[in-house]
């Protein structure tokens, strides 16, 4: 009998609806009639009885990440930083079988996704914001980069010794840089989807990344997301002009940008396994970054 194809966080249906309805039980929620948003990573669900969502993270994560995760969140909601707020329940996560899930406040978004522009203030504010007293992991792109390739089933040997060695190449690179901004509290990933509206306002979410380095890196991010996904140049211009620090003009900008585009390329190269219908995405990104092609436009996985 050939066994189910895992399909979201690395769940097949049967056990994705397992976990969800025997936390919702224990969170004193109701699962009946809940629909997947997203589920390429982790499961993200909206509940139809309750404005919450659910997210179960991706199979194998470490309990102890989402506890972090959890845990700086409450740090963030006391300080009134503008985040997507937890569900309140008397504790999170609630974890099913070796499972972390974790539950949000529901917000209602208009047609149109957060623009470039409205991070920038929120992203200041977190690169501003006071060390946690708990273990913070530092941020490393490379170390990332190799993790992931060391995980990648579903590419050639050819092609995975290649992507190693432009990460070799990149390190090289990056062990002669200066960073010009002070080191601080990092998203890990920032960009449209992971932002939400609400109030007039955007408030971030998608914590799962949130790490201690330097904020270039963050900002590399949206550059990147403004100009492989079809947001434009002037789109990512007035983000610059309203964080007051423009990544482009940066001497390494070409090392930070390269180092951020492997790490998203290896990145979905690593999950494609449980996503074969974007293995065609992956291979093209590939083959733009042998062809020099940083103009090319990226399909959303």
């Amino acid at each position: 009998m050939t066994a189910p194809t895992p399909i979201h966080g690395g769940f097949d249906e049967a056990e994705l609806h397992h976990v969800l309805d025997q936390a919702c039980l224990a969170a004193g929620l109701d699962p009946r009639g809940a629909r997947l948003l997203r589920g390429h990573t982790n499961a993200v669900i909206l509940l139809k009885r309750a404005p919450v969502v659910v997210k179960i993270a991706r199979r194998g994560s470490n309990i102890s990440d989402v506890q972090r995760t959890v845990q700086f969140v409450q740090l963030l909601m006391e300080n009134g930083f503008p985040t997507v707020p937890l569900h309140p329940i008397p504790e999170q996560p609630v974890v099913v079988e070796e499972q972390a899930v974790t539950f949000w406040v529901y917000l209602p978004q208009p047609d149109h996704p957060v623009t470039a522009a409205q991070l920038a203030k929120p992203l200041h504010t977190l690169h501003n914001f006071p060390l946690p007293s708990f273990p913070v992991k530092r941020h490393d792109n490379i170390r990332a980069i190799r993790k992931s390739l060391s995980a990648t089933t579903s590419l050639p040997e050819g092609t995975v010794n290649y992507l190693r060695e432009r990460a070799d190449q990149l390190e090289t690179e990056l062990a002669g840089m200066r960073f010009e901004l002070r080191e601080g509290i990092l998203q890990g990933d920032p960009q449209h989807r992971n932002a939400l509206h609400d109030k007039g306002h955007a408030v971030l979410c998608d914590w799962d990344t949130f790490s201690l380095g330097q904020p270039e890196w963050d900002l590399v991010t949206v550059e990147v997301h403004c100009r492989r996904f079809g947001y434009g140049a002037d789109h990512y211009r007035k983000f610059a002009e309203e964080y007051g620090y423009d990544i482009t003009k940066s001497p390494d900008f070409r090392t930070l940008r390269d180092v951020r585009e492997l790490r998203m390329i290896t990145t979905n190269a690593r999950k494609a396994r449980h996503s074969p219908g974007s293995l065609a995405e992956v291979e093209r990104r590939i083959h733009g970054l042998r062809h020099e092609d940083d103009q090319l436009q990226w399909n959303i996985l």
